[in-house]
């Protein structure tokens, strides 16, 4: 159990992984606090956009729109690599999800399957969107799979959590999908690499 790190902290852990940081407006105070809590964090959830272009992507994530409400992550990261941070606190990314995946993620072992949507993950998760038409065919660059494992692996060294605090969408809700066109346990083992 851990409480979220520092926005300083944050945005010098994601610098020290060798990571290219954009901030974006007021992000160390745009959040959604005012709907509930953030933490005690327990992981890092990633998901793809469904989305084309940077700048549209960035401005989607920032500011979410009537049905969603920004900030709907904490980091963006785009094709080219960079990690646009637009949010820090509550962000509308994780949604409800598996109380038994979340405990899993705790005790950092394997992931059961998703069942059931009973727990408030927004509370619980970092969260980090990545540019993809979310189709299976879109590419995603090396430098945004890259950029990817060094992220996650950033917020968990600074907690001293393993790979396996890191999960997808599609491993937190019934019914989602993302990422799609690489698993999860492929972007884990990258992410392994770099906490050795």
């Amino acid at each position: 159990m851990s409480a979220p790190m520092s926005t300083d902290r944050f945005i010098h852990a994601l610098r020290a992984e060798g990571l290219t940081v954009v901030e974006v407006g007021n992000w160390r105070t745009h959040n959604r606090n005012h709907k509930g809590p953030w933490g005690p964090v327990h992981g890092v959830m990633i998901h793809h956009t469904v989305t084309h272009g940077a700048a549209y992507t960035v401005e989607l994530c920032r500011d979410g729109d009537r049905a969603l409400p920004g900030p709907l992550c904490h980091g963006v990261i785009t094709k080219d690599g960079r990690v646009h941070l637009v949010g820090y606190g509550r962000a509308n990314h994780a949604g409800a999800g598996d109380s038994d995946v979340l405990a899993a993620v705790v005790a950092e072992r394997r992931l059961p399957p998703v069942h059931h949507a009973d727990t408030d993950g927004n509370r619980f998760f970092y969260g980090f969107e990545c540019e993809n038409l979310g189709d299976g065919r879109d590419p995603w660059p090396p430098a945004q799979l890259d950029a990817m494992a060094r992220a996650a692996a950033a917020v968990c060294r600074v907690h001293g959590w393993t790979a396996r605090s890191v999960i997808g969408h599609l491993e937190w809700q019934p019914g989602k999908i993302d990422p799609r066109g690489f698993t999860m346990d492929w972007l884990r083992e990258r992410i392994a690499d770099r906490l050795k």
